[in-house]
């Protein structure tokens, strides 16, 4: 049996493709015909004025990339009036191919031929030695919109830092994948997977969680951020940006939002949430879970914006690894409607019914990490009390309507 395959003895799963295309059919004719610019498009449109004179470094990955495909390190290095003297690599490393939480050494780039600076290795935070001789400090990487997702905390690190040495810092502005909507919780625990005091589908882009971080902070850092054009909170389907795989299991631009739907349960024992498959974090079961009884109560919860379908896969890595997992595959039918964060809790409550033998919660070492997530150990003592799915996200859920209220002033769009 082949490592990380996947079985659909009940069909095979294609409506997801089809769901895709169809939502753009709810886009006005003027968006659709207004494509989104990217901030490092908008900042060669403005023949990269705020760089101008300026020894640049650049935190980037893979995901750092003109509209034509270019990636921004080949940009800045063909720009006039630019010196782009050092790069920077957040979690994941410069290409986006090492696992999740693995670190990352300092090395040198093949093409360029510049150093390249581990922020998710001996440090986290840019060095003055790391920043000797550098101006200014460009952040170009795409979030997933999600609190723990730690493109951001990197983003923190690097404002602290230039605030700290006098550099400039210039965030260039790209699309949340999971829209505008606000869900979740205001932290009381503070880590590198929860940085800020922000909702965990926090509802900002790159550069407005800039202006929100550096408009909080004691100690401010010359910031300058370059906005998107034509963008107006549209599902990343709606702006016809390219894709690109923002880490080993973000393949594809749906997947911010599976991310938040059972990134949470992935912190915890008891299911398998797809980590060793084609689809990382669609999928949520356990050996011998009765795979059509949880589709059927999931469904019947009437989650908007999701339907799950009974399945069956091996994953190649994690407690189940080589054996076969019963469950549910989630399928997203409405970006614009869906509550990804709450499906956590729902697959959770519908798993305890149908399996209460199964064993959640029952690694100190995870618990920590899952409470480090959260920002709390509130929720898991709720989860393990054995409150409701609504119970839950009701406690979840507080910290949205009024972060959303807050941060109004820091948008840009």
């Amino acid at each position: 049996m082949k490592k990380g395959r996947f079985f659909a003895p009940w069909g095979w799963h294609i409506a997801l493709c089809a769901l895709c295309f169809g939502w753009k059919s709810a886009v006005p004719a003027h968006a659709q015909d207004a494509p989104v610019l990217a901030g490092i498009d908008v900042l060669e449109a403005r023949n990269f004025d705020v760089l101008q004179n300026q020894r640049v470094g650049l935190v980037t990955n893979q995901s750092g990339r003109a509209r034509d495909g270019r990636s921004t390190i080949e940009v800045l290095r063909g720009a006039r009036g630019v010196r782009l003297v050092a790069l920077f690599a957040p979690e994941h490393g410069m290409r986006g191919l090492i696992t999740a939480g693995k670190k990352v050494k300092n090395t040198r780039d093949r093409a360029t031929r510049l150093p390249v600076y581990s922020l998710y290795g001996a440090t986290r935070q840019p060095t003055a030695a790391m920043l000797r001789g550098i101006s200014t400090l460009v952040f170009d990487v795409q979030d997933i919109g999600s609190r723990s997702y730690t493109y951001l905390a990197t983003l923190e690190k690097c404002r602290i830092a230039c605030a700290k040495y006098g550099v400039n810092l210039v965030v260039l502005d790209r699309p949340n994948p999971l829209g505008r909507a606000v869900e979740g919780n205001l932290p009381t625990q503070f880590s590198f997977v929860c940085p800020f005091p922000a909702p965990y589908r926090h509802g900002l882009t790159s550069g407005e969680v800039a202006r929100f971080l550096n408009g909080r902070a004691a100690k401010k850092c010359s910031l300058t951020v370059v906005p998107m054009q034509n963008y107006r909170g549209q599902t990343w389907d709606e702006t016809d940006l390219p894709w690109t795989r923002t880490s080993p299991n973000i393949p594809r631009p749906s997947s911010p939002f599976f991310y938040a739907a059972t990134g949470l349960l992935g912190e915890v024992s008891g299911l398998s949430i797809g980590i060793g498959t084609p689809h990382p974090f669609e999928l949520a079961g356990a050996p011998g879970l009765d795979a059509h009884a949880f589709a059927q109560i999931l469904n019947a919860r009437g989650l908007a914006g999701w339907s799950f379908r009974a399945v069956s896969w091996v994953p190649s890595k994690g407690a189940y690894a080589r054996k076969r997992c019963n469950g549910v595959q989630i399928t997203l039918t409405d970006p614009r409607v869906a509550q990804p964060t709450r499906l956590n809790f729902e697959i959770y409550a519908a798993a305890r019914r149908i399996a209460p033998r199964l064993r959640f919660f029952n690694s100190a070492k995870r618990n920590a990490m899952f409470d480090k997530v959260c920002g709390t150990s509130q929720i898991r003592r709720l989860m393990q009390s054995g409150q409701s799915a609504d119970a839950v996200w009701s406690v979840w859920n507080r910290g949205a309507a009024p972060f959303e209220k807050g941060s109004a002033r820091f948008r840009l769009y």
